[in-house]
């Protein structure tokens, strides 16, 4: 008789490593491993070996490189989805296409289970779960580290003398490192001095895709970039997908000290956490991509249109992709870039993207209107009426008031 089948979310990491044999020991489980490629890069060098050296039966990689930055990075980078005002939702955005994945893989397999290494006070664990219950609501999710009773390993000592037990003798240690999330779109970096608060990041040891803006170049660099639909399609020129793109960007952006944010933020499950966020490449792209909207997008649009940007940001980052309201929201945003269309133009110093010109062909900016120049299309003896009416409640609110006081005078 075959054993039932297991999808783990596979990193190559000391957890997800310890977690094979404990599946195949806790549940009798056949172990089907599989990595997604959300744009780690040489993070992936080496794990068919490890995975079966560990005890998984397969391995699947599967990269989704261009689907992440097309059907979930955009759709954020369009809406404006910054969350917190700072965070732009780098591991946020991969954990749905990971659970999508997963859940094909699952299928596919025949499997009954899928299971992840998250921990219990992380978010991840709820993007993850989220996402597999949206779109596979029969399969059971295993979540070793919340099964206390089962998983009895507390540390990374702990794992490595596990592994070695069951004949898994990999180069891990025990030293302790920042704990780091990296794909196309971003690196996060916990732990380490950044527990405390208080103290500074040491930016010499924890920046990877990064120089800090003390040690970027002392001259600028110009960017051009051009837009259809809200989508990016070139870069100086030079024509690429939108993941190429980002890659590019992550280069200039590295190089200049771009997007690098240092955030406490408040986590699903009910507490803050600190952490330092490089996003080069994202920084950059959402912003030449606001510069472009800004000439095209009427007032009301974008009022609405900002409020649905922080709204899409909260349902991202709870892990409520796979949702009507995250949907409606996406669906609302591409609406309003059916213009949004043009060419726009920055320069990179030292941590700052600085406006150097935009155009487009939809641009809602009439210099003839905002020159101090009269002109045919607008009269300043109209602002007279506009704003008498305009200011009417202020001042029938100002006049009652006065009522109010000269009989509390009597």
């Amino acid at each position: 008789m075959s054993k039932e089948k297991v999808v783990l979310a596979y990193s190559g990491g000391l957890d997800t490593t310890a977690i094979i044999p404990w599946l195949k020991e806790t549940f009798g489980y056949d172990v089907i491993c599989c990595c997604i490629d959300c744009g780690q890069g040489e993070e992936l060098d080496g794990l068919d070996e490890r995975a079966k050296l560990s005890g998984a039966s397969k391995l699947y990689i599967e990269n989704i490189v261009d689907e992440f930055a097309e059907d979930f990075i955009m759709p954020c980078v369009k809406a404006g989805a910054v969350y917190e005002n700072a965070y732009l939702l780098g591991t946020s955005m991969a954990r749905p296409a990971i659970a999508k994945k997963l859940v094909e893989i699952a299928r596919k397999e025949g499997a009954v289970a899928i299971c992840h290494g998250a921990t219990g006070k992380g978010n991840d664990q709820i993007r993850f779960e989220l996402g597999i219950k949206a779109l596979a609501p029969d399969i059971k999710i295993i979540a070793p580290w919340r099964m206390t009773d089962l998983w009895t390993m507390q540390s990374r000592e702990d794992e490595i003398e596990y592994c070695k037990a069951h004949g898994i003798d990999l180069p891990f240690d025990t030293k302790h490192s920042y704990s780091r999330d990296r794909n196309l779109w971003h690196i996060s970096h916990e732990g380490l001095e950044l527990e405390d608060p208080s103290v500074e990041p040491n930016y010499d040891d924890l920046l990877v895709l990064s120089v800090s803006p003390e040690n970027a170049p002392d001259e600028p660099e110009y960017v051009t970039m051009t837009f259809e639909a809200g989508v990016p399609k070139t870069i100086n020129g030079k024509a690429m997908k939108v993941a190429d793109i980002i890659k590019e960007l992550n280069t200039l952006g590295g190089k200049h000290g771009i997007g690098i944010i240092d955030i406490v933020e408040n986590r699903v499950v009910g507490m803050k956490s600190r952490g330092v966020y490089e996003t080069p490449g994202g920084t950059i792209l959402m912003a030449a991509h606001q510069q472009l909207e800004e000439l095209i997008l009427d007032r009301a649009t974008y009022e609405v249109k900002k409020e649905m940007g922080n709204k899409l940001a909260q349902v991202v980052y709870e892990g409520k992709w796979f949702t009507p309201l995250c949907e409606a929201i996406r669906a609302f945003v591409d609406v309003t870039q059916q213009y949004v269309t043009g060419e726009v133009k920055f320069k990179l110093y030292k941590g700052n993207i600085i406006k150097a010109g935009e155009t487009s062909p939809y641009s809602l900016y009439s210099e003839s209107l905002a020159s101090f120049t009269t002109g045919d299309m607008y009269d300043h003896h109209d602002a007279d009426g506009f704003i008498t009416l305009f200011g009417l409640p202020l001042k029938v609110r100002a006049m009652k008031m006065q009522e109010l006081a000269k009989e509390n005078q009597k």
